[in-house]
């Protein structure tokens, strides 16, 4: 049962209402959307709620339990507000979704339906149809930590202790081509080997994907040019030009924890922990079997 303002349960016992949805999207970024179904704009909390003429709310089914509830929004995107390459970049991706009952005469006079988080987006016959996930779905995201090899830290996090700030770590690039949907050809700042940048992030500056960020899956030097393949296609919307900056990456062993970043006190994995083909070795002619640890 939801407790209601008695200011908003006298209105809607009323019998005759003044009432409008407003929705209200705070991107991961903190920027901020308001919308309304209403024909005017709306202010509360700080928010001001544009008429969003083609945006419509979809049927919510309540679940009992702990089963994650789903609505849609159904939108055509205006550029004034939200532009296509905002959703196709994924900039919503994430983002929280405020759904408010509101008195239009006297916006002071609402109630909080629902705060959902944005889940699948999908494009079809002009229209972007907006998933929203209720807050249950927290429940799917994995917490704690699994026994593996592989360090489950995040390079450059405060379980990790690098500092990615360091010039060894950290360069400038600008683009000079295009050559894929998911590969990129850029001039650095300053020179690094084969790889160095494997699985690390580059953080773009400029150009429509300013602020946005990508996985490196590789780095390797072509030419006078540094040939980058990113995780995303990024063909449509980067341009020669367009500037961004490179962090080194980690494949996550302890072998290369050591080397590279001479950091194998902070590794956080179990490098001697037997990994799932264990059960299918057998003493082979040859072999070291001296008990030894298999890093060192």
């Amino acid at each position: 049962m939801r407790d209601l303002d008695p200011g908003f349960a006298a209105h809607i016992e009323s019998g005759a209402t003044t009432l409008a949805n407003c929705w209200r999207i705070v991107r991961t970024d903190a920027v901020t959307y308001g919308f309304t179904d209403h024909d005017t704009a709306l202010s509360f909390d700080g928010t001001t709620f544009d008429p969003a003429h083609g945006l419509d709310g979809g049927e919510t089914a309540a679940k009992l339990g702990a089963q994650v509830d789903t609505s849609e929004i159904v939108a055509v995107v205006h550029a004034s507000a939200i532009s296509d390459d905002d959703v196709m970049l994924g900039r919503l991706d994430g983002a929280t979704v405020e759904t408010w009952r509101v008195n239009w005469s006297d916006p002071e006079m609402r109630h909080l339906l629902r705060r959902d988080t944005i889940g699948e987006i999908v494009r079809e016959d002009g229209v972007f149809r907006v998933e929203l996930r209720s807050a249950q779905h927290a429940l799917n995201v994995v917490k704690g930590r699994v026994y593996q090899s592989a360090c489950d830290a995040e390079l450059g996090d405060t379980r990790c202790g690098i500092d990615l700030d360091q010039a060894a770590f950290k360069t400038t690039a600008s683009v000079v081509a295009v050559s894929g949907r998911q590969n990129v050809h850029v001039t650095l700042a300053d020179s690094f080997a084969d790889g160095w940048f494997d699985f690390g992030r580059a953080e773009w500056s400029s150009g429509k994907m300013a602020g946005l960020r990508h996985r490196i899956v590789r780095q390797k030097i072509d030419g006078s040019a540094t040939a980058l393949l990113l995780n995303t296609p990024i063909e449509d919307w980067a341009a020669p030009g367009d500037t961004l900056t490179l962090y080194a990456g980690c494949d996550r062993r302890f072998a290369t924890c050591k080397a590279k970043f001479a950091n194998g006190a902070n590794f956080r994995g179990f490098p001697h922990f037997p990994g799932s083909d264990f059960v299918l070795r057998y003493p082979k002619a040859g072999g070291d079997y001296n008990g030894q640890p298999l890093f060192r």
